[in-house]
């Protein structure tokens, strides 16, 4: 056991389980086994308890009575749904992004492009789905409407498992470059160009998805610790 796990306090807990979510190690249904997640993070089950029931309120994590909890498992309406929710939110956070964008934020978003591309290189798909997801929420940190930001801290790990279980496994998070694509576009302060690209990538993302059929993750939970 890392002796250095039994310092970890509950909301970081929290964001490693999310971040397994986001990177497609912790499959949606699985369950979440207490004693488990305890012994794995050096903590008390008190506190994993407590992270668990954090993630509930965000919708990452189920809790069912007398049977513990599970990674949410989304259906396909419900997938339709966030995405609606999506395409309702992100062109605001585009807008705002244009009118509040300094030169600090655009290098920001160049940067995590750099790290995207970087991912894509040398073919690493855990990383490539997490920093696909923080692209979003980066974009929300930007729009500077704390509101939407935590709407979005929700919206990004529950596209991960709804990507998790109606996406082919080898199929990018993100189609390449449309996030450049934005990104450029925000730079030319092109509002409307940069709406559409995100309207566009955001219905490529969804038709990309088999929501008639549901695709079993083979993954087990304890890639959680991998």
């Amino acid at each position: 056991m890392d002796t250095s796990l039994a310092k970890l306090a509950i909301d970081e807990i929290a964001e490693r389980i999310t971040d397994a979510v986001m990177e497609h190690r912790l499959p949606p249904g699985i369950k979440l086994v207490e004693e488990k997640l305890a012994s794995a993070f050096g903590v008390s089950r008190t506190k994993i308890r407590q992270a668990l029931t954090l993630l509930a309120q965000d919708g990452l994590v189920t809790l069912h009575p007398n049977k513990g909890a599970y990674v949410t498992r989304p259906t396909a309406d419900e997938a339709r749904d966030l995405f609606v929710t999506r395409r309702l939110v992100e062109p605001e956070i585009v807008r705002n992004v244009i009118k509040r964008a300094c030169a600090d934020d655009l290098a920001q978003l160049r940067a995590h492009l750099e790290e995207e591309t970087e991912a894509r290189r040398l073919g690493d798909r855990r990383r490539i789905i997490r920093l696909s997801g923080q692209f979003h929420m980066l974009m929300a940190r930007l729009s500077g409407n704390s509101f939407i930001e935590k709407l979005m801290a929700e919206l990004c790990p529950l596209t991960c498992l709804i990507i998790a279980l109606f996406d082919e496994p080898q199929t990018p998070a993100c189609p390449e470059d449309e996030h450049a694509m934005i990104v450029d576009a925000i730079a030319e302060r092109d509002e409307e160009r940069a709406i559409d690209l995100m309207l566009h990538h955001l219905h490529h993302i969804e038709k990309a998805l088999h929501l008639d059929q549901q695709v079993e993750s083979g993954i087990h939970w304890e890639a959680l610790y991998g």
